[in-house]
This record gives structure tokens, sequence and C-alpha cells, in this order.
């Protein structure tokens, strides 16, 4: 009670400010949210399907992006261009199933058993194949992650009895707004109390599903990825091809080659995680995002700690705001106490990727924001045992595409079902999954389908999750993240955000939209401010190479290199000449630098480190020219993540 009367206090106090009462209307930012919200609400009231808010600042620079690819990236050419005795050529094997799934995360495993579930409590047959591009399950898997057991409950019940690694039950909550000083505490929005749910590691939790799937008889492939959608003469998805191997970086084949298998499947789901290689390209060829407003995204950034025994609290759960990142930019802090016999914590930075200045750089906002004061003394004396990077959606209700299409559907974050205000997405990623592979099976197995030619089309599926509590969920809090996007920044969106989870629960007729895609957020660099970040300690914080080297990651040598430029010359033409060279800032594995051009005396080139690449997507999203293709590289390469 104490607590929400300090909040309500704070809000009264805020609405002061908002309405100009004197003498508190003399201050300019209250001034200013004064004006926004006469502004939304005129227009919510007079245009409601042209309510907006501003973003961040406008891009001046224009830049007309190459257009989305449809075809696969895996080889370049076609093949049909090769000469007819090049084993490029060759014909692929061909294997037949009912059900194909592109990834091996949350929701692809959670689809794949709730698919031989029903197949097998219906004594039918149903063949379901999962490929998953990293080496083993769970590889590649990175989250927080707090898990809401919503979904686990209904997939297993007995989840406990079969030995699910979540062994730390979150047993206190707190949120803190920071200085650079200073660790104030805030009010615990509802949204983000997590009594019942549990500290994990993601891929731990993966690796276990994995396990389940096989049980119940799905074939679960690590180390196949898949490169390319296949299509019959109508359009219709018929599967996937997996990429080729034994490929030099020029393309041609090594002694080792083997062409891609294909697979064709009756149904098709992918399962890709955030910002999925296939899905841009079905994005493009059935224009699914036609009706949605662009995705947004963000970067998070997480090591794992072993810190000594006298500071670990066993299911402690501390979200920070604020500080280091100025009050224009999106972006938060996680620690979470885990596993009490290994002393465990995991401490992460989420910066926004929709963020305006071209000399930040995520990696080093959160090497930084390990030396406040109230948290330093948490590391010092422990060990950093484990680092790794993703990228996350957080457009929320407003970014999730059309879901289905001839032959497929989207599940998962590929489609984007991560609660921002909750910090979570794992139970709605496992539901979604859950509620697709229904859909399959009731196709699969009607009369009808089995005796028609016809593509399957998933209707129920994208009816049903409209329907189920995931939806209910992000409507809910459909307009936090966009509140963020004024011109009063993060304090605009904290009081939003406030009203909207304390009392509103998007009950309010309107809806923010998100207006541009987050590479149409940066700024020239003439226009920006350069960041001095201080060089690491080597105790606390890192150089970049030293934490790369803590996720394992490894690619093949001589192999293509899987981050694709559409144009050479844009990156120094353009990313360079305009912004400054972001490429090196933005990414959190030191795949990107511009280096001196052997070739050209003074001038300089950019040069990919592809073995150092984690699979974080954060360069096909945050390109300011859209000039970088993310695919997968041969299957298994990647990071090897433990504990994260």
């Amino acid at each position: 009670m104490k607590e929400q009367g300090l909040f309500s206090f704070f809000f009264f106090f805020c609405f002061c400010f908002c309405f100009q009462l004197p003498p508190l209307s003399n201050i300019p930012v209250m001034s200013a949210l004064f004006r926004t919200a006469k502004a939304y609400t005129h227009t919510a009231r007079t245009a409601p399907h042209l309510y907006r808010p501003s973003l961040l600042l406008p891009v001046t620079s224009r830049h007309t992006p190459l257009a989305p690819l449809t075809r696969s990236l895996w080889i370049p050419a076609g093949r049909d261009s090769f000469a007819e005795d090049d084993p490029r050529r060759q014909d692929p094997f061909v294997d037949d199933t009912d059900v194909a799934i592109v990834g091996g995360g949350p929701s692809g495993m959670a689809a794949a058993i709730r698919i031989k579930q029903l197949a097998n409590e219906a004594g039918k047959e149903c063949r379901v194949m999962l490929f998953e591009k990293a080496g083993e399950v769970g590889a590649h898997i990175l989250s927080g992650a707090v898990l809401e057991p919503r979904a686990l409950d209904e997939l297993i019940p007995d989840w406990k009895e079969k030995g699910a690694p979540l062994n730390t039950p979150v047993t206190q909550d707190s949120m803190r707004f920071l200085t650079s000083t200073l660790s104030i505490p805030l009010p615990h929005p509802p949204q983000m109390n997590n009594k019942g749910n549990y500290i994990v590691s993601l891929n731990n939790f993966v690796k276990w599903l994995g396990e389940q799937a096989e049980e119940v008889g799905v074939e679960v492939y690590p180390g196949f990825a898949a490169s390319e959608v296949l299509y019959d003469e109508q359009g219709n998805v018929t599967g996937v091809a997996l990429n080729d191997v034994g490929l030099n970086k020029q393309f041609e084949p090594k002694d080792t080659y083997e062409r891609g298998m294909q697979v064709k499947a009756k149904v098709t789901l992918f399962a890709e995680g955030c910002h999925g290689s296939l899905t841009k390209t079905l994005f493009k060829k059935f224009d699914l995002r036609k009706d949605c407003d662009p995705q947004k995204y963000g970067i998070g950034i997480k090591e794992v700690w072993e810190v000594e025994p006298e500071k670990h609290r066993p299911g402690s759960v501390i979200h920070t705001i604020g500080w280091p990142v100025d009050y224009q930019t999106y972006g938060g802090s996680f620690i979470y106490h885990l596993e009490p016999e290994k002393h465990l914590v995991a401490i992460g930075y989420v910066v926004g990727l929709d963020y305006s200045n071209p000399y930040l750089s995520p990696y080093k906002e959160f090497q930084r924001f390990k030396h406040h004061p109230s948290i330093k003394p948490l590391l010092e004396g422990g060990k950093c045992i484990s680092y790794g990077a993703r990228a996350l959606n957080e457009g929320g209700y407003q970014s999730i595409p059309k879901l289905v299409f001839p032959g497929g559907a989207l599940i998962g974050c590929t489609a984007g079902f991560l609660n921002v205000p909750k910090i979570k997405g794992t139970h709605t990623a496992m539901k979604s999954g859950m509620l697709a592979a229904e859909a399959a099976f009731e196709a699969l197995a009607g009369e009808a389908a089995a005796e028609s030619d016809r593509a399957i089309v998933l209707d129920s599926y994208e009816e049903n999750i409209k329907a189920s509590w995931v939806f209910k969920e992000l409507y809910e809090v459909r307009n936090c993240k966009p509140s963020f996007h004024t011109a009063l920044g993060m304090y605009g969106g904290l009081i939003y955000s406030g009203l909207e989870t304390m009392f509103l629960k998007g009950r309010m007729p309107w809806t923010f939209k998100h207006k541009k895609a987050d590479w149409e957020c940066m700024v020239p660099a003439a226009k920006a401010k350069p960041i001095d970040y201080p060089k690491p300690d080597g105790v606390i914080s890192f150089d970049l190479l030293t934490n790369v080297a803590r996720t394992g990651t490894n690619h093949a040598e001589n192999q293509p290199i899987h981050l694709r430029l559409r144009n050479k010359e844009v990156p120094v033409e353009r990313n360079l000449g305009v912004f400054d060279g972001p490429e090196n800032r933005f990414c959190p594995a030191g795949v990107y630098e511009y280096v001196d051009d052997e070739t050209k005396a003074g001038e300089k080139r950019l040069q990919i480190n592809s073995q150092n690449c984690i699979h974080c997507k954060t360069c096909d999203i945050k390109d300011p020219s859209q000039n970088i293709d993310w695919t997968v590289p041969e299957g298994g390469g990647g990071p090897q993540y433990i504990w994260t």
C-alpha cells in the first residue's frame, strides 16, 4: 500500500506538470509534456487512425535501401549458370515429411512436441523433422532469463517430475532508476511481478526441451542450417533446402562438397528466432508486413558471473533504467541471481536499436554500466564465465505480421511475440508454437487435406492466437514501447507506461504507432556527439575480443562469408562517409572494422571478420544503408553458449 501511495503521488506530481499548474508550468520539460499530451489527445479524438507519437531524430540523409530478397542467399549465382558437370548442379537428395520446423528454440521445440503429442494420442502417424543450425540443441540460445511457466504448464504439466532445469524460483523483485552515482528505487510495475516465475539458463532449458521432443518421436537434427525456402509452381511453400557444405570463400566446391538436402513438407513452421533470414524472404514473397507497423528491435548483451558466495542472493531479480544511456535512448539492465549451488549471476544490458547516435556502442554501454557504484561491488572478487548477445523483438502488438501463408506459418520470435514491459517472450513464443501445432495437426488429420493437392493454410492458427492469452497480454501493453519515443524520451515513457500498466491496462481507444524502422533512426555523424567510453579494466569490464572468446564461437575455415554485402561500395561511401562507420560499434562481436585499403592508398575498406560472428543479427537490422544480409553459415558454426 505504501508503494502504491508513493506511485500515486508520483503521477499526481507529474500531472501537475502536465496541466501546467503554477508555478510548475515554468519547467520546459513538463511544458513539452503538456504540449505533447494536448496534441495526442486532439489527434486521438479527431483522427484516431492517424494517431502516432513522434519518433527519434529524423534521418536527414535520405537513402532508399535495396529491395528485400525473396531467393536464397547461400548460392548468389543461380545454379543454372554453372557448367553441366559442376557438382553444384547435381540433383539434391530429397526427403519427405509431414511437418518441417526450422529452428530449435522454445517455439520450435514446443510446436514439435505438441504435434507429436496429438498424433500419439490419436494413434496417427505424423512425421516431424526439426532442423537447428547450432551444432547442438541450445548452443545458440541466449536470454535473460526469467521464465513464466504458463505455456510449459500447458505443454508438459509434469515438467517438475521430468527434471526441467527450473531450479531458482524468483524470491525478490526490484526496479531501480540509475544516475551516474545513485540507485533510486522505483515502484514495481505489476507487469514485472515475477511471483511464480523462475530464473533459468534458457539454453539449458531448450536442451531439456530437445530431450522431451525426442522422447515423443520428433526427429531433431542439430547442425543443419536451412538456407532456402522451397516453392511449387503456384508459389506455395513446400519445404526448405539445407545449405550446401564444402564450398570455399569464392563459392567454389572443395573436395568435401555436398549439395544440401531438400526437405519437402506438407506444413513448414518457421521458428528462426528474432529476424530470421528465411522469414525475411517470406515477408517479401507474401507481403506479410503489409498491415502492420515496422518491427522494433533491441540488442541484449549478457555475461554470466560466478560471484562470491556471501554476495549471492538466490532468486533475486533486479532491473534498472536510466544511466548510462541518455534520456532519448531506450535501454535498461537486468541482474538475476540463479543456481544457488554455483552462485551464478546473469547480468546484462538491452539497448533499443532505434537509437539515433551513430557513436553509441551498446557493448561499451554495458561495460560502463558494470562500474556503477551499486553494481561493481557485486562483481568484485567474482569471475566472468560466459558472454553473448542477441537481437530481440520490441515492436509488440502493432508489429505482428500476418502469420500464415500457403504451406506454412511463422511462430515465436520470428513473428515477434515478446512482451516488452514484462521483459519476457519465452512463454508467448512457446504458446504460439503450440497453437500452430494444433492447427497443423488438425489440417493434416482432416480427410479433405489428405485427399487434396492444395497447399495447407493454417487459418485457424491465426484465429486462435488472436483469441488466446498471448494477444491479450500484448494488446494490454501495446502503447508502452512507442510512448518512449516522444520529445520527452524516457521520462515521457515512464509516466505513460506507469499509467498504462497500473490503471489503463490497454482499455484506451487509441494505439500508438511505430513510425520508422530502426535503421532509419540513425542521424549523420555530423549531427551527433561522439561518446568517450572509458577503457576496460580487465577485471569488471573487458575488451570486446576477450568476451568474444567466452562465446566459444567458431566457423569452419575457407567457407563463404555468411554476412553478404549487396553493394561493396556502400560501406565506405555512405556508412563511413555519412555515419562514420557505425558497424564496428553496433556489432557486439568485432565482426566489422574499417582498415586501410591495400589497393587504394589513403582509403579505407570494410573488413568482415565473419569467424567472430555470434549470430545476433544486429548488423542486418541496424545497418543504416540496409546493405548487409545475414544468412546462415555452414551448419554447426557459431557460438557455443553455456549458462546463457
